[in-house]
């Protein structure tokens, strides 16, 4: 099911698409910035570089040791759409760190899906037009048909689970503390990615 087929978000989609990296740049580029101790985005601050830095042990962690399990990489093989999963990141984020690896790993088992990374903050119009409760969230991904150029859904900033957590904390405390956002890290390590698979899947019966 499409869920947009404006004019105007196919062409800014269309020219992020010519600026995008695919993992392994991705990847590299974190690892040089960690080297240049900066950070993507434009707030170069010394707490987002050291982000930067934790986010590439995560990855690379997540690049190692992340399983999928026989059935999901059944399933996710099953898919016969050709499609590029278009990614809004930035290399500060930690729950991109957690969740992109994941949607790597998945975008792998299938020739028919071809992973593309952009930062949010040079593809401001793009972000806007993909906005999670009126905020600038990431990672999000934009699922589009090659074929058409339309898009077909989206994923993110977080796995449902996830989302759920942080949507209920929000109404009892009014904003994620410092704590809260210890526990989320914990939550990801003791999930293994295995939520985001599961919506990842969900997204490819749409």
């Amino acid at each position: 099911m499409e869920i947009y087929q404006d004019i105007e978000i196919n062409k800014t989609i269309e020219n992020s698409l010519k600026r995008s990296i695919n993992y392994s740049e991705y990847r590299k580029l974190v690892e040089e910035l960690v080297v240049q101790k900066s950070t993507t985005g434009n707030d170069k601050t010394e707490d987002l570089a050291e982000y930067t830095k934790l986010n590439a042990r995560r990855m690379k962690r997540w690049d190692k040791t992340l399983k999928i399990s026989k059935e999901s990489q059944e399933l996710v093989a099953q898919n016969q759409k050709e499609m590029t999963w278009l990614v809004l990141t930035e290399s500060w984020c930690g729950d991109a760190a957690h969740v992109i690896p994941v949607i790597n790993k998945v975008a792998d088992l299938n020739d028919n899906i071809d992973l593309r990374l952009i930062m949010r903050d040079e593809h401001e119009d793009l972000m806007n037009a993909y906005l999670t409760n009126g905020s600038k969230s990431i990672p999000k991904l934009i699922a589009i048909d090659k074929k058409t150029g339309n898009v077909i859904s989206t994923f993110g900033p977080r796995p449902s689970e996830a989302t759920k957590l942080v949507e209920e904390y929000k109404l009892e405390h009014g904003s994620l503390t410092p704590e809260f956002k210890q526990d989320l890290q914990v939550w990801y390590n003791k999930d293994k990615g295995q939520t985001t698979i599961s919506d990842l899947e969900k997204l490819l019966k749409d």
